[in-house]
């Protein structure tokens, strides 16, 4: 599992150090259950060093009396553009069902797939995930990690030039997501801190996703939607920034270990992946792979 320095693969093997955090316990802990034959480990030049894919067995067959039913190789969540790319092109055979951020995280703690993107803010402490996530998924074995922060804002024809901020929507026709995406609730808690009510916007047709949302204005069907700049400059949109928001990823801890997730994580490790990232504007993914929260 990592341990927030940025690295997404898995080691073959853990260090004592990597499996207290896995386990969310004492290192002492980790050197009494080797010492009692209740997990499997080697020693290597005096060190213990733990197998990852026994650890992983081990887990499962912990978990629930061993009894309980394996997550379908689903990712939810949030729709986001370079990981809907990154799925299709690692090849790691995870299907979507990205609706929506809350449709996402619900979907999780019922056991519906094996990991989900969100980008929810609290609005109370300013930050990002984890209050939403601790709260629903206490006693889950569950990790969330970073993906990338990015910059979203009003995406508009070229020529609204009026459009310059939330403000200057109203009157406008506008693009909604659904109520359970993230889009749509970051954007409603920004639109009522600038004093506007619901009905000062017309509001075109929901669109279910961030591409989905900028064809809707490319098409000419709405002035506005509250997208990710790096889709506008494709469509040949002009962008408006309002906020800089954090996306990450709330991943089973058991599935982290599996064939799919494992292959993901790999893609993400190649220069195809970082390219790409690079290339596209208002993201930015440093912090890869960090750490936020462990469930």
């Amino acid at each position: 599992m990592p341990e927030g320095r940025g690295e997404m693969a898995a080691p073959e093997y853990l260090t004592v150090k990597e499996l207290a955090d896995l386990l969310r316990v004492k290192e002492r802990k980790v050197y009494d259950l080797a010492a009692s034959g209740e997990v499997p480990c080697s020693r290597a030049t005096g060190k213990l060093l733990f197998p990852a894919g026994e650890i992983r067995a081990w887990i499962s067959g912990a978990s629930s009396g061993g009894t309980g039913a394996a997550r379908p190789p689903i990712f939810l969540g949030s729709h986001d553009p370079l990981l809907e790319w990154a799925l299709r092109q690692s090849q790691c055979g995870l299907a979507t069902f990205l609706d929506g951020s809350l449709d996402g995280l619900r979907r999780f703690v019922a056991g519906e797939g094996v990991a989900a993107g969100l980008h929810l803010r609290d609005g109370a402490a300013g930050g990002w995930n984890i209050p939403g996530v601790a709260a629903a998924c206490e006693g889950q074995a569950a990790v969330l990690v970073s993906w990338a922060v990015r910059r979203r804002g009003l995406v508009v024809r070229p020529e609204e030039s009026g459009i310059d901020g939330l403000p200057a929507l109203a009157g406008r026709r506008f693009v909604p997501r659904q109520p359970e995406s993230g889009s749509q609730t970051l954007f409603d808690a920004l639109w009522a801190e600038v004093g506007q009510t619901p009905d000062a916007i017309d509001r075109a047709p929901v669109a279910r996703s961030e591409d989905d949302a900028v064809r809707t204005v490319a098409e000419g069907e709405a002035d506005a939607a509250f997208g990710l700049e790096a889709l506008a400059a494709p469509y040949g949109l002009s962008f408006v920034p309002v906020v800089d928001e954090r996306f990450d990823l709330l991943v089973d801890r058991r599935a982290w270990f599996e064939p799919p997730m494992q292959a993901l994580l790999g893609f993400l490790a190649t220069d195809t992946f970082r390219r790409r990232a690079a290339a596209m504007p208002g993201y930015d993914v440093t912090g890869l792979g960090v750490v936020r929260w462990n469930g």
